[in-house]
């Protein structure tokens, strides 16, 4: 309750209009942006991997993985830029909350595998694409709210 300008002593009822018809989404999605702070589950991060490859010679296979886990219904990005580093690259990906790193290089081309890493620069190292598509469905479907497991 408020005073009203015309008597200081009568208390009146405030009045509040809102127009916002997808007002209570939003507030929603405030709360949760504001709780995980950025670091967004995987299950519902708008960004779940980023492939960085190793050099611009791997971006075809880069590409090749970005289709096969967008195939599997993943939210995925590649960094073809190249102007830095590829240690920029995973840290901008870092710095930008992505859940999984994906490095491309000549060995993972070989044995058709990724390098894997997370966002708080935990390397789990080579693992082959199906593994991979199975262990992120896995944490999609569970709804977890950290990646205890491994690769």
């Amino acid at each position: 309750m408020y005073r009203g300008e015309s008597d200081e002593r009568k208390q009146k009822r405030p009045v509040i209009i809102h127009r916002a018809i997808l007002g209570s989404v939003e507030r929603c999605i405030a709360v949760l942006t504001e709780s995980y702070g950025g670091k967004w589950p995987f299950w519902l991060s708008p960004c779940q991997v980023m492939i960085v490859p190793v050099a611009s010679t791997f971006d075809e296979y880069g590409l090749q993985v970005k289709q096969r886990l967008h195939d599997a219904g993943f939210m995925v990005d590649i960094d073809l830029s190249t102007g830095d580093t590829m240690n920029k690259k995973i840290r901008n990906a870092q710095l930008e909350q992505f859940n999984y790193i994906l490095v491309v290089g000549e060995k993972e081309v070989a044995g058709q595998t990724v390098n894997v890493r997370t966002r708080d620069n935990v390397v789990h190292g080579e693992v082959t694409l199906d593994r991979l598509v199975a262990r992120l469905k896995e944490l999609k479907e569970s709804r977890t709210l950290e990646d205890t497991g491994g690769f």
